[in-house]
């Protein structure tokens, strides 16, 4: 909704929205545009040069730098802002190529720990120099050293709003 349109709700206008103003829309409409449209490319990319999505591949990334290259299920969700359905899913399919396996947690509960297989490793060590290549691209090498500094600021300060208004 434009910055000056009045939503209507079932009683009428919604009193009390702080709109965005001309320098804060302008933000969220550069916000945005990472926001979709550097996954997007990021994904196409990795999918054309690796045959991995950008999801994917961030999966055995993170399970790549862990000990033992092992992660339990719900904590790599976590890791990779995925819901555990999602997860699954991609889990499933990488499963499938060889390059990784599931394995049950001893001990009460269901918990699954995914581990990162030899074959999986050579994958996303394979595929990192082209990862990183295109994050340079894409982002990095645009900014300068105080942008990215302030980006990393930036980071922080969402990922701090959306912990703290998080279900516990």
């Amino acid at each position: 909704m434009a910055k000056n349109e009045a939503a209507e709700g079932p009683t009428g206008p919604v009193a009390g929205t702080r709109w965005l103003n001309d320098d804060e829309r302008a933000a969220w409409l550069a916000n945005s545009a990472i926001m979709i449209s550097l996954p997007a490319a990021l994904d196409a990319r990795m999918q054309r040069e690796s045959q991995l999505t950008f999801f994917e591949y961030m999966v055995l990334s993170v399970l790549s730098e862990e000990p033992e290259r092992t992660m339990q299920m719900s904590r790599l969700a976590a890791r990779t802002a995925a819901s555990l359905s999602r997860l699954s899913h991609v889990v499933e399919r990488l499963e499938k190529r060889g390059l990784l396996t599931r394995a049950r947690v001893p001990g009460a509960g269901r918990r699954t720990n995914a581990v990162l297989t030899e074959a999986g490793y050579e994958v996303v060590v394979a595929a990192a120099p082209g990862h990183v290549a295109a994050v340079r691209e894409y982002l990095i090498d645009q900014l300068g050293p105080r942008e990215l500094a302030a980006l990393s600021r930036i980071g922080a300060a969402v990922e701090a709003a959306i912990s703290r208004a998080a279900p516990s």
